[in-house]
């Protein structure tokens, strides 16, 4: 399996692949870049095709992560781990603390905390092997709902700079994917008067958003081509591709996944469109700010965390009138502003 040919080799400074034949793990860790502090990203657990596919994801997730803290403003580098297998047949105790070692033979170049199919607890359980974990309970905790309320948050920036709104009344929200951001999120939307459509593999997920949110069930194709002001995609990256931007009928594209474009020129099709796109790792940094305030030599402050979340409206308020002044992409404006901070080492 080829790793510095890959496409989405970007100069990473590791690639550690991780095995445990008596627990079953199977992992990648990739560390994108250390220049602004050490690597942190989540883990997530996927069920994946093949080796390959589980290369591609690290590699993009890693590098997002660089840029997501850098935009951020966080002392953090960019690094993300991939457990490959189905975790309700693998996951356990063991395995956890077999992650743990392994990272820490990295010794502190990466930092893993909870992602995609891993909780907290899990997390908790590595860290009975390693001190290379965040998001611990008792400290931080669960990101989700910060991901979710800084989600929220630049939803608002792009629905005041495209839209002219202030507020989410009346508004209609495609909601892709209902995992624990995507169900916080739909909690915030819903609060503030929005109309939900929504779809996820998790029926008693859909269940839930429909009884307690008044959301309108759609199949899981059929999220792309609904009506509404805005399509949020909450699940898996890659959903803005060739296949689905001629199908949507809104205004913006703003959600918590990570690497929604499946590739850069999706994000310029957007603009040709007039979709107004909120870059995924400029919108869904919540969780990472949150986690960052466990450093805080004070003490973790989730008052501290929330209003350094909430920096997350000016963020993409800055992208979306320098990409309107310089007639470019919101991704590529992302793009450059954190490639900017990282090549000065976040100072």
């Amino acid at each position: 399996m080829a790793v510095f040919s890959q496409p989405e080799f970007d100069n990473h400074e590791q690639v550690v692949f991780c095995n445990d034949e008596a627990t079953g793990l199977r992992a990648i860790i990739a560390v994108h870049n250390t220049n602004c502090g050490p690597a942190v990203g989540g883990c997530r657990f996927w069920n994946y095709d093949n080796d390959e596919e589980a290369l591609v994801d690290v590699l993009r997730l890693s590098k997002g992560m660089t840029y997501k803290n850098a935009l951020a403003g966080l002392n953090f580098g960019g690094g993300k781990a991939v457990i490959i297998g189905d975790p309700k047949k693998l996951k356990s105790e063991a395995l956890f603390r077999a992650f743990g070692r392994a990272l820490n033979n990295l010794n502190g170049t990466y930092y893993s905390a909870e992602d995609v199919n891993i909780t907290t607890g899990d997390i908790m359980h590595a860290h009975k092997e390693t001190e290379f974990v965040v998001g611990l309970e008792g400290k931080s905790g669960n990101p989700a709902p910060f991901t979710a309320y800084g989600t929220y948050l630049g939803i608002k920036a792009a629905v005041k700079h495209k839209l002219g709104k202030d507020n989410l009344q009346g508004l209609t929200f495609a909601i892709q994917g209902l995992g624990s951001v995507g169900m916080y999120l739909c909690e915030r939307l819903h609060a503030e008067g929005g109309k939900l459509i929504v779809t996820d593999i998790n029926q008693d997920a859909i269940d839930k958003a429909c009884t307690e949110y008044q959301a309108q069930a759609v199949g899981l194709n059929d999220i792309y081509a609904v009506e509404a002001d805005v399509y949020a995609p909450c699940a898996l990256g890659a959903t803005i591709n060739d296949q689905t931007i001629p199908q949507l009928k809104v205004s913006i594209v703003a959600g918590c996944a990570n690497n929604q474009l499946k590739e850069p020129k999706h994000g310029n099709a957007l603009m040709e469109k007039g979709i107004l796109y909120a870059p995924d790792y400029a919108i869904n940094a919540g969780g990472i700010i949150n986690i960052f305030f466990e450093q805080d030599p004070e003490g973790y402050s989730e008052q501290k965390a929330t209003r350094k979340v909430e920096e997350i409206y000016d963020t993409l308020m800055t992208i979306f009138e320098r990409s309107a002044q310089e007639n470019k992409p919101t991704h590529e404006v992302a793009d450059i502003i954190a490639q900017e901070i990282i090549k000065r080492g976040g100072k």
